[in-house]
């Protein structure tokens, strides 16, 4: 099943459901949702920002102003005598439209 947005781009509804792989909850998360009216996620590395925004209206019911993305390089980590990397996390910050709201800790507004 496809999804049109309002650009006419078609998205695969199956996909838009994945792209989003987690909210992020920090301090710093938390101040921008009051001050600038944003949202972390963390989403998938080959996530597109149409995707993004059109994953978030159709999961959460909002309208989305504007998508910024950013790739966090994973750290590198000694695990005894070998050397790991962590992986890389690409975030999303999703400016929501004027009166739009997202709540994620479980209580009804």
């Amino acid at each position: 099943m496809s999804r049109i947005n309002p650009t006419g781009l078609k998205f695969d509804e199956g996909r838009l459901a994945t792209i989003l792989v987690a909210p992020i909850i920090s301090e710093k998360a938390t101040r921008m949702a009051e001050k600038q009216n944003q949202v972390l996620f963390k989403v998938l590395r080959d996530a597109t920002k149409p995707e993004i925004k059109a994953a978030v209206e159709l999961m959460f019911k909002v309208e989305v102003a504007s998508v910024t993305t950013t790739v966090q390089k994973g750290k590198v980590k000694r695990f005894g005598r070998s050397i790991g990397r962590r992986d890389h996390v690409k975030k999303a910050y999703v400016a929501l439209k004027p009166g739009q709201e997202l709540n994620f800790s479980g209580e009804a507004a």
